[in-house]
């Protein structure tokens, strides 16, 4: 007998003793839980933490100009990079639950750094001695930007921890009620909420605010005896550091011909063990050279160190991310077009006829469009489209997670020919009314971006729920959260690679001059049709290759 299979038949006995202590640690607790009952409080806190954050960012800019007196350029610079940590701020909360604390204390805890952020805000806005104290300011919007931040992939994977497996369709409709919830939160911000700042006063507004954050908390404590709880199985860093350490150790070994023979502990904690999809995959064999067991794996009392020795079921956790991460990249540029709606989308609806009989309407209420798009078709997804796809392949949710995602890179492709369409055509009149070389509004109807609003919205519909609901599902059980962050993250990138756009085009051509009219907008459209076009050729490549876990 070798030294390896010594090694190993030692190591089976070694578990064999622990199974008594690793038995207690179990992932989800085993009640009557669960359900649409437990989802929809879940969905309530995301509604009121979207209300809340929606309604600060909306007149952040117009509050630090007339409050904190700030220039166009400061105030703009203080917006953009509170939002920014806003959109980092998932990493954190992702990591804090997937590592120590789980969803549920994650959210509770990160919901009272909201409610204390709020507090301290309002403060500021309302009493004398703080009104104009920078510090206050934004030590409270930072607060508020970690809290609410943080605790988005949390409350998307705990809503979603509340159906079980075989649910799909329930889980694909929480995903849906999910998106939608934000929706909603952001037309009450901008309608409600705003209308109450510019009418009432900021300390009014703000109070509101706090109080709906408030809310968000005592109404997520009111279902703590309905959710069903997954334990954290430790740091998804540290599993993913050990699992690239041992393999490295061993670049010399070779993999047995029987992969039987890699470890597989039998004491796994439940929230892995119940993961189905730990079967060996052929991707990144190279990984699996950190379950051969060898016989300097152990210390001299028999000790394991799990950075030498790691189970196979760490390894394909580390293969699920890398087969993730093509996917993910792909929709980076779905979040780049949506990003135009508050910049280049925008500053084409300035030099339009923005007349509606005697109103003028701003430029930047056209977005309401979209939100109505996704109000509007996003039931309709989830009533009509998918029991008719359902009978049409004759499976459960009707299409694949990849499948509705490719459609909605689609609708982005289109919405981009239609700002296309539309700005050639603005660009004519302004040739045919002589008003080239002037910096003015075109005698065309701004109504006209209302088709690249729907589109971008129902794409939405099919792409951004699509690819929560493809995280959850794909993401190896221990890591849900920090998968869901990821696909938060795609928001903030998108809006980078549209500065980048930006700043190469303006660098490069003389498409986006200050007045419009001499400019070639159009162009710019075009190109972002066809860097879509080719993103879901890329993605088609991709989606076609990737291995769903099984189940």
């Amino acid at each position: 007998m070798g030294l390896a299979e010594e090694a190993r038949i030692s190591l089976l006995a070694a578990e064999e003793n622990q199974n008594e202590n690793i038995s207690s640690s179990t992932s989800v607790l085993k009640q009557q839980t669960g359900g649409w009952k437990a989802s929809s409080l879940i969905l309530f806190t995301e509604l009121c933490v979207c209300i809340v954050i929606f309604g600060i960012l909306k007149n952040l800019v117009v509050y630090l100009k007339t409050e904190l007196l700030e220039d166009n350029v400061t105030a703009a610079t203080h917006a953009s990079t509170w939002l920014g940590s806003y959109f980092l701020a998932p990493l954190i909360g992702a990591y804090v639950s997937d590592s120590y604390w789980g969803n549920y204390l994650t959210i509770m805890s990160f919901c009272i750094i909201n409610f204390a952020g709020m507090v301290t805000f309002t403060l500021s806005t309302s009493l004398s001695i703080l009104k104009h104290s920078s510090f206050f300011t934004f030590f409270g919007l930072y607060m508020i930007s970690l809290g609410s931040g943080s605790i988005q992939p949390c409350l998307s994977a705990f809503g979603a921890d509340q159906f079980d497996t075989a649910y799909r369709k329930a889980k694909a409709s929480f995903f849906s009620w999910y998106y939608l919830s934000i929706k909603i939160g952001l037309v009450f911000s901008s309608t409600v909420i705003l209308w109450i700042q510019d009418n009432y006063g900021w300390t009014i507004g703000f109070s509101i605010l706090t109080l709906l954050s408030g809310i968000a908390c005592v109404g997520l404590m009111a279902g703590s005896r309905h959710y069903r709880y997954c334990k954290p199985s430790g740091s998804p860093f540290t599993r993913i550091r050990q699992v690239i350490v041992a393999a490295s150790r061993k670049y010399k070994l070779d993999l047995p011909e029987d992969y039987s023979l890699l470890y597989q502990a039998k004491g796994e904690p439940a929230i892995v063990q119940d993961n189905k999809g730990s079967e060996r995959t052929p991707e990144f064999s190279f990984l699996d050279k950190a379950a051969i067991v060898a016989p300097s794996d152990f210390s001299c009392s028999g000790a394991l160190s799990p950075w030498r020795l790691c189970t196979m079921l760490q390894v394909e956790e580390l293969k699920s991310i890398l087969r993730l991460l093509p996917v993910w990249a792909t929709f980076i540029l779905f979040a780049s077009v949506s990003s135009q709606e508050s910049s280049v989308f925008l500053e084409q609806g300035m030099v339009m006829d923005r007349h509606f009989g005697s109103l003028n309407i701003p430029a930047a209420s056209l977005s309401s469009f979209n939100v109505l798009a996704v109000v509007v078709f996003a039931p309709i997804y989830d009533k009509i489209i998918v029991p008719v796809a359902c009978r049409i392949t004759k499976t459960e949710g009707g299409m694949s997670h990849l499948q509705r995602a490719g459609i909605g890179l689609l609708f982005s492709i289109l919405a981009m020919l239609s700002a296309t369409i539309v700005e050639t055509k603005r660009l004519q009149i302004a040739s045919d009314e002589s008003l080239t070389h002037q910096n003015v509004a075109v005698p065309m109807s701004v109504f006209w971006q209302i088709p690249r609003y729907v589109l971008v919205g129902i794409g939405e519909v099919f792409n951004q729920i699509g690819m929560l609901d493809f995280f959850y599902d794909q993401a190896p059980d221990s890591m849900r959260s920090l998968c869901l962050a990821l696909s938060l993250l795609t928001v903030s990138l998108g809006s980078y690679v549209t500065s980048v756009v930006l700043a190469v085009v303006n660098g490069v051509t003389r498409w986006i001059p200050e007045n419009l009219n001499e400019g070639h907008l159009d162009r710019f459209f075009l190109l972002f049709a066809g860097l879509s076009l080719f993103n879901l050729v890329v993605f088609a490549y991709c989606a076609s290759r990737y291995r769903y876990k099984k189940k």
